[in-house]
């Protein structure tokens, strides 16, 4: 595997958790919930760049 295959799986698996933070309800608990999901599943796609 290459360095290059690794980032594009990461910033592809970023898209998904957005994808599905998106699609959430709007409810207190979703969007902190949310809001967690995101910052967890995008940083290491910000690292791998």
């Amino acid at each position: 595997m290459k360095k290059f295959d690794l980032e594009d799986r990461l910033v592809d698996f970023a898209d998904m958790i957005i994808d599905v933070v998106e699609n959430l309800p709007n409810s207190k608990v979703a969007n902190h919930l949310g809001s967690q999901l995101t910052r967890s599943g995008t940083a290491p796609a910000h690292f791998a760049v």
